[in-house]
């Protein structure tokens, strides 16, 4: 699995790999239940490589966060992502304390933490990932 075909789709919850092209778009499988399904152009994707997390000097790409909590977690699952907004700011400045909390809010560190947990179910080692070198856009 490589983490350059890992991408969120706009209305789906949990997380998909690319398997396939087609001509109107992808095909996907669901990291967690390996269903395989059609992603037309006209739904809206997210490549987790491309995503960023602001922070007050630079935007950090969201694999290097994935990465430490990986090494916080010693490769384990981290806190479920339905604690409390105050416990998961907590967790997340505990991994990136120089995040901007005016600008990243609860629903994202929320949603970073479910898919570092749904990637880790899936098997993927962060370990053995390097991030490309492609400029990133922000998620929050």
């Amino acid at each position: 699995m490589e983490f350059s075909k890992i991408i969120a789709v706009t209305g789906k919850p949990g997380l998909f790999e690319v398997v396939s092209q087609t001509k109107t778009g992808v095909i996907v499988a669901s990291l967690q239940d390996k269903k395989r399904f059609p992603i037309t152009s006209t739904q809206n994707i997210s490549m987790l490589e491309n995503i960023a997390i602001y922070t007050y000097e630079e935007e950090v790409l969201l694999l290097n966060i994935f990465k430490k909590i990986f090494e916080k977690e010693a490769g384990k699952k981290s806190i479920s992502h339905k604690e409390s907004g105050t416990q998961l700011k907590s967790y997340f400045s505990e991994i990136l304390p120089e995040y901007d909390e005016e600008r990243v809010y609860a629903s994202n560190i929320k949603k970073i933490i479910q898919w570092y947990n749904i990637l880790v179910d899936a098997g993927f080692d962060f370990s053995k990932v390097e991030a490309s070198s492609t400029e990133n856009t922000e998620m929050a």
